[in-house]
């Protein structure tokens, strides 16, 4: 019923990542039970139960979340300025994440505060090649704004649409951090039990993206060792990257191994494994037909020079 559901307010007018953002964590937060009001009428604002993005305050008490009064509305330990979504986010997150601060955490940097710094002109990324810069998240809901030749669509319409897809990447990426704080821990695991901390072995297939970001964070680990994930049984062994914001491997695999592909003998000669089925050509990762294969390799790349 409609006396049930929790009126948002936020502004009308041209839409940004933070407000959409805020509106489908919100809408997720109270399951759907929402009307989403947008405007700048100071009679409606003032009925809103919470009111973001706009009204000039910081309250969170009163479940004001503005941030474009003087002096904002704060800032995280490492700089980021918090916009709404950010605000918001810092008020019931935690407790949408089953009060788990890992999990709230990896949100947090992975999605909510690289929105509140581009909408607080922070830039958090330097272009190494020019003129080309990462397709951004909030670019995929932002390109459905209007453009300079489309004034006569209705852009309430617009915004509420793209709140709808938000709300599925949202709950999805906060099960895939569910997902990715339970593996840390058994990525971290296998470290803490391994004998030889260059080499770590799990028995456990993660994607890259994982096991890479928290290895690189540790100084020893230089492979890491795990089922290939194909169907039929392969083990990988993997690079690690020198920290987590760099692909550069801390050791490559030897010149004489990248390239194979299986089918070439004299090179399998070279490498000693007989049952390695493929080196990447760029020397970060490795292919085993076994367990025992894969370690082999690690440990003979490991004292290579």
């Amino acid at each position: 019923m409609i006396w049930n559901k929790k009126k948002l307010v936020t502004h009308n007018g041209s839409f940004h990542a933070d407000d959409l953002f805020a509106t489908a964590f919100l809408a997720l937060y109270f399951k759907g039970k929402i009307k989403i009001i947008r405007t700048r009428d100071s009679k409606k604002i003032a009925k809103g139960d919470i009111v973001y993005d706009l009204g000039g305050i910081y309250d969170a008490q009163k479940n004001k979340f503005d941030h474009h009064q003087q002096g904002g509305a704060g800032k995280r330990e490492n700089g980021i300025e918090y916009s709404s979504f950010g605000l918001v986010w810092k008020q019931f997150g935690l407790e949408f994440c089953d009060n788990d601060l890992e999990v709230w955490k990896i949100i947090d940097d992975k999605i909510v505060a690289p929105i509140d710094a581009i909408d607080n002109g922070i830039d958090i990324i330097k272009p190494i090649f020019d003129g080309v810069i990462p397709y951004d998240l909030e670019q995929a809901f932002l390109v459905y704004s209007p453009t300079w030749e489309e004034n006569n669509i209705n852009i309430d319409k617009i915004f509420k649409k793209q709140v709808k897809m938000i709300k599925v990447l949202l709950e999805r990426e906060i099960n895939v951090a569910k997902s990715e704080a339970r593996g840390k821990k058994i990525i971290l695991d296998y470290f803490k039990n391994s004998s030889d901390k260059r080499i770590i072995i799990s028995e456990t297939s993660f994607p890259r993206y994982l096991f890479q970001k928290v290895l690189s964070e540790l100084t020893e680990p230089i492979y890491f060792i795990c089922p290939s994930g194909h169907s039929e049984k392969l083990w990988k062994v993997e690079s690690i990257h020198k920290n987590s914001y760099t692909m550069d491997g801390r050791k490559l695999f030897p010149e004489s191994w990248r390239g194979y592909f299986g089918s070439d003998q004299k090179q399998k000669e070279i490498i000693g494994i007989s049952d390695i089925t493929f080196c990447h050509r760029n020397g970060f990762l490795t292919i085993s037909k076994s367990k025992e294969g894969a370690i082999k390799l690690a440990q003979i790349a490991v004292e290579s020079n």
